[in-house]
């Protein structure tokens, strides 16, 4: 047990944890590494002499840094995040698009081109001429549901 009471151990594990928190981002860790370096320097001022302490104030300074200070570093430290509209197609619903080949009549399908790409298309039933425009009722996987736009 006298390997946990040296504190170059604690410093080698500090390293560590730090190399941890480049590969392994979240903050967390960090906090195990300066945990670390809180317990070796202790054992290098004589604070704590035995491995139950040092194990002990390892795990109480980790935990208390981690509730106390990980909200705080995660405003400064923290990526960049956006909230996107995740139901993609209410950004897609009532597009005009242009009918590139002829849809239905029936379930026959057609194709139709939207924001620059050709897409697989339903109709109605009614069948939408080539060169016509369709409005966008919905979407079911990669083919869209489309109803023709009255003139």
């Amino acid at each position: 047990m006298s390997i946990i009471i040296d504190p170059y151990t604690w410093i080698a594990l500090a390293v560590l944890f730090a190399l941890a928190e480049i590969i392994v981002p979240g903050g967390v860790i960090f906090f195990l590494g300066v945990s670390s370096v809180i317990v070796a320097t202790s054992l290098w001022l004589g604070l704590v002499t035995s491995w139950i302490n040092a194990l002990s104030l390892f795990f109480i300074s980790s935990l208390a840094l981690i509730v106390s200070l990980r909200a705080v570093v995660s405003r400064f430290a923290e990526g960049d995040s956006s909230m996107a509209n995740t139901e993609e197609i209410l950004d897609e619903v009532d597009e005009i698009v242009e009918v590139l080949d002829t849809i239905g009549p029936g379930e026959s399908v057609g194709t139709i081109s939207f924001r620059g790409t050709s897409w697989r298309a339903l109709g109605d039933g009614r069948e939408i001429k080539e060169g016509a425009q369709a409005r966008i009722v919905s979407r079911e996987n990669t083919t869209y549901i489309v109803d023709p736009v009255a003139r």
